[in-house]
């Protein structure tokens, strides 16, 4: 086994040790020893926002792509997203009279993520996220035509899909890329190891076709043996986009213990660690892999995402507010980062002995229709938001003391009224909620209990794309990264409408520069 001296386990940290160590133990096969048995210019590992992204970029510029997805349909967690992507600077940005910049933006990015972000990385999107929205404009993606705000902003910034969710970006995506007869989608398409030549260059995949993914399994990359091998050759290198890791209960509680089995995530069952561990394997720097998001919008009534997130993020907490049942009253800022607000929520959550004091999101009608309408209506049908005539009939349901509970509605208009929120300093001037409190009728509310909903570390990208090796600090040779299974974007906690901008810049760059 390679040597890990004191000195480079220090420099690279536990993870970085593990990963030389790993790739002593279990060397990445030779192009040599390998029979190709099909022959591209890029091969791309995922399908969501940054694989996709990625493959139409590259097909773009004449190369022969090949993308593959594990799971029985395309599209990963992106399908399930909510459709809104953070583009500083975009039209309606600019028609609601917003000034946008990019100290703005990367100071909201590093408020969040505790300083811990990767500035260069923030640079990128910020320069280049117009360009990705351009594109998805170009090949049919349908957006809202409204500018809207999101957690940890300090303006808004973000664009909406018409659909409001991230089929609505990953349709005609797929779409084109189908179109293009230089493109293969492989489905049900397990990756599992990098092929390298003498010097070390990544230069194809290992794989396997017809792989049945196992829910059922402690660990599917570990145990599901299913599929026929296959390797595939990139001529150019490959562009790892394979996501995050929120669904592999034993990786992620290796980095954050607490994470028990019981605690449910918002994503697809796919979101394993499996691609991110070859990585590394290989060499790959891992950062900042304990600092998994939760969702602080999620219903505790639901499975996954659910019906009513969206209500709660956008109508409730941009203009309405949150109350504790136990005593009516607010207990956090609203419009705080997702990290604040999870840790807010879940100390209420414990003031009951069965950690089931779950928060109340309130807001009016007034909140719903400033919003996509479908923000709403899913919940209300799907019966995860209620509706009521009356503030006093939302109190009785939800069994929160009467007189405290209207009170604190009270306060919290005076302070619309007021623009500004001396309790907790949720924004809340003319151009933050447009004069709009919790006063016409009907109101509407759900509970909020957090899932886990995005991993923030991942392997090391430089600006170009390119996957950084633990032990030169240099590229590895032939192999780029895009999207959540890369680390250093968001630091300890990921803004609102980030993840999308993220994906579709980096997928950018990656078949910009391979």
């Amino acid at each position: 086994m390679q040597e890990i001296s004191r000195r480079n386990f220090m420099k690279i940290g536990a993870a970085g040790a593990l990963a030389l160590a790993a790739s002593s133990a279990s060397a990445t096969q030779n192009a040599k020893d390998v029979k190709f048995d099909e022959e591209y210019d890029v091969v791309v590992i995922g399908s969501g926002f940054a694989g996709s992204m990625a493959t139409l970029q590259a097909l773009k510029r004449g190369k022969k792509v090949l993308m593959i997805e594990k799971m029985g349909r395309a599209g990963g967690n992106s399908v399930i997203n909510a459709g809104n992507m953070a583009v500083p600077n975009n039209e309606f940005q600019k028609a609601a009279g917003i000034t946008d910049s990019k100290e703005a933006f990367i100071a909201d990015c590093l408020k969040d993520g505790l300083n811990l972000n990767h500035v260069d990385l923030l640079g990128v999107i910020y320069d280049r996220a117009g360009d990705a929205f351009e594109y998805l404009k170009s090949i049919g993606v349908e957006f809202s035509g409204k500018v809207i705000s999101a957690s940890g902003h300090s303006l808004k910034r973000a664009v909406q899909a018409k659909n409001a969710s991230g089929s609505g970006y990953i349709q005609p995506m797929h779409k084109a890329i189908e179109e293009n007869a230089n493109a293969v989608i492989k489905k049900r398409t397990k990756f599992d190891d990098f092929i390298v030549d003498d010097s070390g260059r990544v230069v194809g995949v290992k794989c396997r076709e017809e792989y049945k993914f196992d829910p059922q399994l402690a660990s599917d990359d570990r145990e599901n043996k299913s599929g026929e091998v296959k390797f595939f050759k990139a001529k150019d290198g490959v562009i790892l986009a394979a996501g995050g890791y929120s669904s592999d209960k034993w990786f992620r509680a290796q980095q954050v213990p607490y994470l028990k089995d019981n605690i449910e995530t918002v994503s697809q069952p796919g979101a394993t660690a499996g691609a991110l561990i070859a990585a590394m394997k290989l060499g790959a720097n891992p950062l900042q892999l304990s600092w998994i998001q939760l969702n602080p919008y999620t219903n505790p009534s639901e499975k996954g995402f659910g019906t009513s997130a969206l209500f709660s993020n956008h109508c409730a907490n941009d203009y309405g507010l949150t109350v504790d049942p136990k005593t009516g009253k607010r207990f956090m800022n609203e419009h705080a980062g997702r990290k604040i607000k999870t840790e807010a929520i879940f100390k209420c959550m414990a003031e009951s002995e069965n950690n089931d004091n779950y928060p109340v999101n309130i807001c009016d009608q007034a909140a719903v229709d400033a919003n996509n309408p479908v923000y709403t209506s899913k919940g209300v049908e799907a019966g995860s938001i209620k509706k009521f005539n009356t503030l006093e009939e939302l109190a009785k349901f939800y069994k929160i003391p009467l007189e405290p509970f209207l009170k604190t509605v009270a306060d919290f208009n005076g302070y619309v009224k007021a623009g500004s929120d001396p309790e907790f300093g949720k924004p809340l001037t003319k151009a933050d909620v447009g004069g709009i409190d919790v006063s016409k009728a009907p109101f509407y509310a759900c509970q909020t209990s957090p899932k886990i909903l995005y991993c923030m570390g991942g392997v090391q990208i430089n600006t170009k794309a390119q996957v950084i090796d633990a032990a030169s600090s240099e590229p590895i040779a032939g192999l780029y990264a895009a999207g959540e299974i890369t680390g250093g974007v968001h630091g300890a906690s990921r803004l609102g409408t980030m993840s999308m901008a993220d994906c579709m810049v980096f997928g950018m760059v990656a078949a910009e520069n391979i």
